[in-house]
């Protein structure tokens, strides 16, 4: 059992993970894997003043959190001890900081080379072309497999090869050879796995939602609510737009040859007189719908399936009704 300083610095810094853990507005729960002590240096005084970057063992970690769950019963840190695990830190962000915090993080990462048994973060391609090797070091081509030939005295890989694939462990050969190109091919730093916020501990990717994805999600979400509503026949807020436009269609088709008019007809009865005037906005109709095709996306995919509703309705009053 640890005793008198010893044990003073672990209280206190239990202590200290349980009151940041709950007075700070956002945590971010960093990952920290081939980071060394001078890159971190770097983040902490970038970060001073605005947040606090705090390590520890998971094992002191685990146990204040566990300790306040049993004195306080505390959902939030409850939710956040189970994240605790794997090579990890965290950074309390103080309040409107959290995108400072962000691009710190994205500024203080360091090229390394390929070391042999790690897993590749990225996936690393050799070019054709020269490489600037002697013929002497043809072995460690061979020994992967890679096309080359000799010109001018030098190696050249005659086609361009996948060297490392993401996700797969880095080989002792890729490494060998990589050393010798000289080239770095991995970048490593602080990369923010999940955040705690309000008592919930949620995925980094969270992060990039911004506006226009909120409110493309939630358009997409309103022509699904229309769709729906046209399809079974009850009104709803979200499809009335498309009813009136509907009934107005119908009521076009009843007066287009008779003779009843309305100031609201009157522009497309002419329109429908005049084959020039039709065959113009026709052809002006495809002229604009051409290049908004490629710009609509999946945004616009609900508001087709309304409007192809539409017609079958069209339809059926026209043969039927």
């Amino acid at each position: 059992m640890p005793s008198g300083a010893k044990l003073d610095r672990k209280n206190a810094y239990m202590a200290k993970v349980v009151e940041l853990a709950e007075n700070t507005p956002q945590t971010l729960i960093v990952t920290v894997d081939h980071v060394g002590s001078f890159q971190m240096q770097q983040i902490r005084i970038a970060l001073r003043g605005k947040a606090i970057v705090l390590m520890g063992k998971n094992t002191m970690i685990r146990t204040a959190l566990r300790k306040r769950v049993e004195e306080t019963e505390s959902e939030a840190l409850a939710n956040l001890l189970k994240s605790i695990n794997g090579n990890m830190g965290f950074i309390f962000c103080n309040e409107g900081q959290l995108e400072f915090a962000r691009e710190v993080l994205g500024q203080y990462k360091v090229p390394a080379m390929a070391k042999a048994g790690t897993v590749a973060p990225v996936s690393v391609s050799l070019p054709a072309g020269p490489t600037g090797l002697e013929p002497a070091q043809t072995s460690f081509f061979q020994a992967l497999n890679l096309p080359t030939k000799i010109v001018k005295g030098m190696i050249e890989l005659t086609t361009d090869v996948q060297l490392v694939t993401a996700g797969d462990r880095v080989t002792l050969s890729a490494q060998a050879l990589l050393t010798k190109l000289g080239i770095k091919p991995f970048e490593y730093g602080m990369l923010i796995r999940s955040v705690f916020q309000d008592g919930c501990v949620f995925d980094a990717a969270v992060l990039d939602i911004n506006d226009e994805v909120l409110l493309s999600k939630f358009m997409r979400g309103v022509g699904n609510v229309a769709a729906f509503g046209r399809e079974i026949g009850i009104p709803t807020e979200a499809a009335l737009p498309h009813m009136m436009t509907n009934a107005f269609k119908n009521i076009v088709a009843l007066v287009a040859e008779i003779d009843f008019n309305f100031p609201e007809v009157e522009e497309i009865k002419a329109i429908l007189s005049d084959p020039e005037a039709l065959a113009a906005m026709k052809a002006a109709g495809a002229a604009s719908a051409a290049p908004a095709a490629g710009a609509a996306a999946a945004a616009d995919a609900p508001a087709a399936v309304v409007v192809e509703e539409e017609e079958e309705e069209d339809m059926d009053f026209d043969l039927f009704d």
